[in-house]
């Protein structure tokens, strides 16, 4: 009879078993949030801003990297003057960087 009873108390589930299983796959998640999804974020957001403090006279470097001066900014579409009397329309999110004032001079 101990034996019959001792076999019905081994098959009982440990409660914490079930987390511990499920704990690599959490930590992974957690490593991955902060190496690269988190960081992805940071710098769309930045890009973004970017994006909103575009005004005319910066100077830029589109994604395709064309070097130019900003004449115009619209809400969807910028004009950059990429040499004297020659103008191209850029979408917005197409400029990569703002470039410091008198750059275009240097080149």
């Amino acid at each position: 009879m101990i034996s019959l009873a001792h076999a019905q108390t081994a098959g009982a589930a440990d409660p914490t078993g079930g987390f511990m299983q499920l704990l690599p796959m959490i930590l992974m998640f957690v490593v991955l949030w902060f190496l690269m999804i988190r960081p992805q974020m940071k710098k769309a957001k930045e890009h973004k801003a970017l994006l909103a403090a575009l005004q005319k006279g910066d100077e830029v470097v589109t994604g395709g990297g064309l070097v130019g001066r900003v004449t115009k900014v619209d809400d969807a579409y910028v004009n950059v003057e990429i040499a004297e009397g020659v103008e191209v329309v850029v979408q917005k999110p197409a400029v990569a960087i703002v470039l410091p004032k008198g750059t275009l001079k240097s080149l």
